[in-house]
This record gives structure tokens, sequence and C-alpha cells, in this order.
């Protein structure tokens, strides 16, 4: 009980750590939900050891899944997963705030800005530097989710289907979630059947 109870509270005393990282990376990231998703494999994947790449791509599947922006979402599902509501509330405040503070001296400023060449050349770059970071998270995810031949293929069928027949990425990715479903089944029914039939 008392272990627990120690547990939980010093998973809620991670919160504050919690926003001033995020409040950091509100600042440079750049390109979207993937690029937080880079930044928080390098930190709390590899270097803390809150989570797993399974995991992640787990919070990344839900936060990109749900309505909204997929950057808010998965900060919060991070934080409530590390630090429950008070990590929750820490994580979208530290990501929001940044690019709250950013728009609002850009909109101050935005007739000297629009038509700046050297902020239109910056951004040149800026876009540049984004395919190497979502790239990189895309890449560091690719070994929890693509276990096998069969991870493989549900990809490819789903690139496929949206490429080239113009199927609603909702029903791309509820087909995927079935097929994932149908195969880890499958596969489970495939080893207690063997384990019963061992010596």
């Amino acid at each position: 009980m008392e272990q627990s109870e120690t547990n939980a509270s010093s998973r809620r005393g991670r919160a504050p750590g919690m926003f001033w990282q995020f409040f950091k990376i509100g600042f440079y990231t750049f390109g979207g939900g993937w690029s937080i998703v880079a930044q928080m494999q390098k930190e709390y994947v590899e270097k803390r050891g809150w989570l797993t790449e399974e995991e992640l791509l787990d919070i990344t599947s839900v936060g990109r899944s749900l309505p909204g922006l997929m950057i808010g979402n998965v900060s919060y599902l991070f934080g409530y997963h590390a630090a429950g509501f008070p990590g929750a509330l820490a994580c979208v405040a530290g990501i929001s705030i940044p690019p709250l503070l950013i728009l609002t001296l850009v909109t101050w400023f935005y007739t000297q800005v629009r038509d700046n060449v050297y902020v239109s050349r910056a951004m040149v770059g800026v876009r540049a530097a984004v395919v190497p970071i979502m790239a990189s998270a895309a890449l560091g995810l690719r070994k929890a989710a693509l276990t096998g031949r069969a991870g493989y293929l549900i990809m490819l069928l789903g690139f496929c289907l949206y490429l080239f027949f113009g199927v609603n990425c909702i029903l791309i990715v509820l087909l995927g979630g079935l097929l994932g479903f149908l195969l880890c089944t499958w596969r489970e029914r495939r080893k207690e059947a063997d384990g019963r039939g061992a010596p």
C-alpha cells in the first residue's frame, strides 16, 4: 500500500518537469505532430525509459485518430500515461503556450512579416528541415509498427487504398485496426494450439 502511494506521488511529481520539457519542445516543434513524436522518442523512450516504442506508437495512433490537433492529443495522452491528470494538463499547457505566444507576435507584425523576403527564404529552410524530422519519427516507430511481413502488407494495402482508390483515411484506419485484431487473435490461437500439441 505504501509502495503504491509512493509511486503515485512520484508520478505526480513529474508534472512540473514535463511542463518545462514540453514548453521547450513547443518553441521548436515545426512540422506538426510528427516532429513532437520524434522528440518524445528521444527524450522519453531512449533517454528516460518512461515508455516503450510500442506504447508511444499506441499513443500516436490514438492521438492521430481522435478529433482535434494531433500534437495536443498526443501530449495529453502521454502526460496522462506518465503522471496522471496533472501530467496531462502540464503537457498540454507546455506544448500550447509557446505557439500561442509566437502567433500573437506574428499577428501584431503580420503586415511587416507577410511580404518580407528574408522571412520567406527562412520558411523554405524550415520546410526542408521538417522532412528529416518526420522521417526520423517514422523510422523510429517502424520497428514497433511493422512486426513481420503482415505489418508491411497492411501498410502497403493502406497506401494503395489511399493513393490509387481514394478511400477515406478513417476507413483505412478502421480496416487496419480490424486486420491487426484478426492477425493477433489468429497468432494467439495458433500459439495455444501449438502449446497443446507439444509433448
